[in-house]
């Protein structure tokens, strides 16, 4: 797992904050890592703005290379017969089971969510589920592992999710630590930080 200072150093590379945390180095220096003479970035070509705009995505969802590039891959092979491919794409990254506790709040970064799900600490349906990928359709319902709710990592999470804004496709019941599936994403609410566009562009050479 990587630790904070590759996210940071990620962060910076990328010119955006990838992160949860509030002391990001990125907010006070909004360049790439390395010497001052190197801080003004070389403009990018065509290929290395689609490789940009594909490691933003990747990154916000906390995804490996392999694993990305097969969601891209199975979007582009439907492509043709999807109305709308970039928002099919952010549904499916955005219904991944490790970034549906990260909306509702059950988790602080994608990373945590990851992390609660592989120690088994996430049911779906009140089965427990390990596998962060797992892909919620609607009216599943995802919960905190009951034998695992008097753990200190939920301590404080039912006053934390009082202050937590769910989004709409998604519902949330603080008192029974559950959410549950409700509709689907849509694209302003998942507001990517990457054109999608390019990435198709990327993934199509």
């Amino acid at each position: 797992m990587a630790n904070s200072n590759s996210k940071h150093k990620s962060c910076r590379r990328l010119g955006i904050k990838l992160c949860s945390s509030l002391k990001c180095p990125i907010v006070k220096r909004p360049y790439p890592p390395g010497k001052k003479a190197k801080r003004r970035p070389s403009p990018l070509s065509e290929f290395g703005k689609e490789l940009a705009e594909k490691r933003k995505l990747r990154k916000w969802y906390n995804l490996g290379e392999r694993q990305f590039g097969n969601y891209v891959r199975e979007i582009l092979k439907k492509r043709s017969r999807i109305e709308n491919a970039a928002l099919s794409l952010v549904q499916k990254l955005e219904t991944r089971l490790d970034n549906a506790i990260f909306r509702l709040g059950f988790a602080s970064s994608h990373d945590q969510a990851r992390q609660l799900i592989s120690h088994g600490h996430i049911t779906v349906n009140d089965r427990p589920i390990n596998v962060p990928s797992y892909q919620l359709v609607k009216g599943d319902k995802i919960s905190i592992y009951q034998p695992s709710r008097g753990k200190k990592i939920f301590e404080n999470l039912s006053l934390n999710l009082k202050k937590h804004k769910v989004v709409s496709w998604l519902s949330l019941d603080i008192e029974k630590l559950q959410g549950e599936v409700a509709g689907l994403p849509t694209m302003e609410e998942a507001n990517p930080i990457a054109e999608i566009s390019s990435i198709f562009e990327h993934y199509s050479r």
